[in-house]
């Protein structure tokens, strides 16, 4: 993994420390949002991606216009020892951070008439094992004095997807893999409470008929609340117009085509 920190001093006091956030996956589409979102609200990111040593560049120069300070982080994140490695170098290159948003995730399109192993455990380890890595880092990372000062405590936001509430045939390994991590977020708000919060963010577009549609930045402003929303946890959050009451026989992917 590579770190490319931007060491320039803070734009905070002492009694004001900077709030950190690291994205998954956060150099485009949804990621890239969150990532802007977060610095535009005085945190400092760092942006993991899994590209070229300067894919997140363009991001990096964006978020320093802001006067926040950024890094990327390059990891493989289906690869355990790389994944256990975001929290470290993230506090080693801005500090410890205190959301970690796992907005990284793979898809596939596949049936149970085609599903395999391969595809099955390629998707599980980077949407599923992966955040529970990057969570347990994060509470590692969090002293124990955040048993007691609320300040002190992180969040991890899992984003989900608004399928789960209900399942079609598409798509069945990434289906699988984000009912695990639904299933996960509960879990692991259980276990590292108080001193992590694990919430769930299910984002996506609202249908034609509610005459509105939930764009990124409503997505990001529901990330926000959720990092600064001290009393919720293992809670799930579903931002996308009211799609998730409406079931469809095939995935949206698939009826789109």
């Amino acid at each position: 993994m590579t770190a490319s920190p931007d060491l320039r001093p803070r734009a905070t006091t002492q009694a004001e420390p900077a709030r950190i956030v690291l994205v998954t996956d956060g150099t485009h589409g949804l990621g890239r949002a969150l990532a802007l979102g977060f610095a535009e609200q005085g945190w400092d990111v760092a942006v993991h991606h899994a590209g070229a040593p300067d894919a997140a560049e363009p991001l990096l120069v964006q978020i320093r216009a802001l006067g926040r300070r950024a890094v990327a982080l390059r990891a493989d994140l289906g690869i355990e020892r790389e994944a256990e490695q975001l929290v470290p170098a993230c506090t080693a290159a801005l500090g410890r951070p205190v959301c970690a948003i796992n907005h990284a995730s793979l898809t596939a399109q596949d049936s149970v008439h085609n599903a395999g192993y391969d595809t099955l455990l390629k998707l599980t380890a980077v949407n599923v094992a992966a955040p529970v890595v990057l969570a347990r880092a994060l509470y590692d990372a969090t002293p124990e004095t955040a048993r007691e000062h609320e300040r002190e405590r992180a969040v991890v936001i899992n984003m989900l997807d608004q399928k789960l509430d209900h399942p079609n045939p598409d798509r069945l390994s990434y289906s699988l893999s984000k009912a695990a991590l639904q299933t996960a977020t509960v879990a692991l708000a259980r276990s590292l409470a108080p001193k992590v919060r694990v919430v769930g963010l299910v984002p996506g577009d609202a249908p034609p008929e509610a005459g509105y549609a939930s764009f990124a930045e409503d997505v990001v402003a529901a990330a926000r609340y959720l990092a600064g929303a001290n009393g919720v946890t293992g809670a799930t959050l579903v931002v996308d117009g009211g799609r998730h009451l409406q079931p469809l026989a095939r995935d949206a992917t698939v009826s789109a085509r």
